[in-house]
């Protein structure tokens, strides 16, 4: 994988991602929350950004890691975490680094998050990286992955650069990089070491006669 650095100047230059998602919130409090004893339970975030969905996960207890391209990503995370949830080194871990050779043994985790971080990446590489998701999780382990959906505002425009993968010129994801955009068919051959256990459609529209339409896939798995 090769970081595009277009995802270290939209860190350093603008606020992002402040809150978690409300998709993350409710599969991990399906999954977790009844566990007795939250600091055994170890979740991954792959692509995790500025921190939102790990300021979450570390608040409500649990041990965690996260990695992301991005050392200005980290950075953000890390000085969130000092002063938001003092303490927090004893249970969690932030890396720099590659999501397609993610630096833990295998069976670590019991849960694995890709909020939009692995849409970003080439079919081949998203093949592998969730293949790594898979090596890192514990036998049972949850997967939940959130990608755009073939159809999504921004698909097929600007520059092709593989397999339904765009340098999109219009729509949310233009100047972001490159983005794959996925249809239902292909999710099961995607979603490489995981069993798929539900597939849902998020979707919001834009502009005055609803004509743009924002749609993401919620890919939630166990691993086989």
């Amino acid at each position: 994988m090769i970081f595009d650095p277009v995802w270290e100047q939209l860190f350093a230059s603008s606020s992002w991602g402040q809150y978690p998602s409300e998709s993350v919130i409710r599969f991990v409090a399906r999954n977790f929350y009844k566990a007795i004893d939250r600091q055994i339970v170890k979740l991954l975030e792959v692509g995790c950004g500025p921190g939102a969905n790990i300021w979450y996960i570390a608040r409500e207890g649990f041990a965690f890691a996260g990695i992301d391209g991005s050392a200005t990503a980290i950075a953000q995370a890390s000085q969130r975490l000092d002063n938001e949830s003092p303490g927090w080194r004893s249970r969690g871990e932030l890396h720099v680094g590659d999501i397609t050779k993610l630096p833990f043994a295998d069976a670590t985790f019991d849960g694995v998050i890709d909020d939009e971080a692995v849409y970003s990446n080439g079919w081949d590489e998203a093949r592998a990286i969730y293949l790594e998701m898979a090596r890192v999780l514990k036998s049972g382990g949850k997967l939940f992955s959130r990608t755009f959906t073939a159809g999504c505002w921004g698909d097929g425009t600007g520059e092709q650069t593989g397999h339904h993968a765009w340098r999109c010129a219009d729509g949310p994801l233009a100047g972001k990089g490159q983005s794959r955009f996925t249809s239902r068919e292909e999710i099961y051959d995607l979603v490489l070491g995981f069993k798929v256990t539900n597939i849902e459609l998020l979707m919001e529209t834009r502009g005055g006669n609803q004509s743009q339409e924002i749609r993401e896939w919620i890919i939630e798995g166990e691993r086989e």
